[in-house]
């Protein structure tokens, strides 16, 4: 599976954006998935996390009742909902998929097929 991440952007604080990721091939809907972000300097945090069907989400305390995490898998991509952003949202946003169907990690060394990353810039 290949992924590739888009919608990225500068926004003011308060603003919003949806990400997507777009997976190729015929098992990205067989997997989980997770949306992750890489600040400078910091290390690459999971942001939020969605079980292959869709049942199960994950998100960061940074995140909750901000982002929402969705997936299609008819178009073989998810999305990323984010709003009200703020300046400490701004990061490289990747996507990638889990080990497996559940969602049982969130951590970014159990996630594979990493595409290239969005960044998304939020402004004061």
């Amino acid at each position: 599976v290949q992924l590739q991440a888009s919608g990225g952007g500068s926004v003011q604080t308060g603003g919003s954006l949806i990400l997507s990721c777009a997976g190729s091939g015929r098992t990205f809907s067989d997997y989980a998935a997770g949306w992750f972000r890489q600040a400078p300097g910091k290390e690459r945090e999971c942001v939020a996390g969605i079980s292959w069907n869709g049942d199960n989400t994950y998100y960061a305390d940074f995140v909750k009742g901000r982002f929402t995490v969705s997936r299609d898998n008819a178009k073989n991509t998810m999305y990323l909902q984010m709003n009200d952003l703020k300046p400490e949202d701004t990061a490289v946003y990747y996507c990638a998929i889990g080990p497996g169907s559940l969602l049982i990690t969130t951590h970014w060394a159990e996630f594979n097929s990493w595409g290239q990353g969005t960044l998304v810039t939020v402004s004061s």
